[in-house]
């Protein structure tokens, strides 16, 4: 049995990271929350997943708008991205 990563020839290798988050086991609905809808269970899944700052480097790198992404919602992705230019 070896350690290499398996992923469909399709697959960008860029994307491994999404086979190993935590939010690909739960229910989407809680990443996508409705407006006036509760994070916190997505935050809560986010903070021990081992791939957070993949999804976060992911999520600002291709400005999506919608959902938690690395435990982040939109607006403070936004805020992120102001503070760093």
């Amino acid at each position: 049995m070896s350690n290499v990563e398996v992923f469909p020839l399709d697959y960008p290798e860029e994307l491994a990271w999404q086979e190993r988050a935590l939010c690909a086991q739960t229910d989407p609905e809680a990443f996508f929350p409705e407006k006036g809808g509760s994070t916190r269970e997505a935050k809560r899944v986010c903070q021990s997943c081992d791939v957070r700052m993949d999804c976060l480097e992911y999520a600002l790198a291709n400005d999506e708008r919608f959902g938690i992404w690395g435990g982040l919602s939109e607006r403070e992705r936004r805020r992120l991205k102001k503070q760093s230019a």
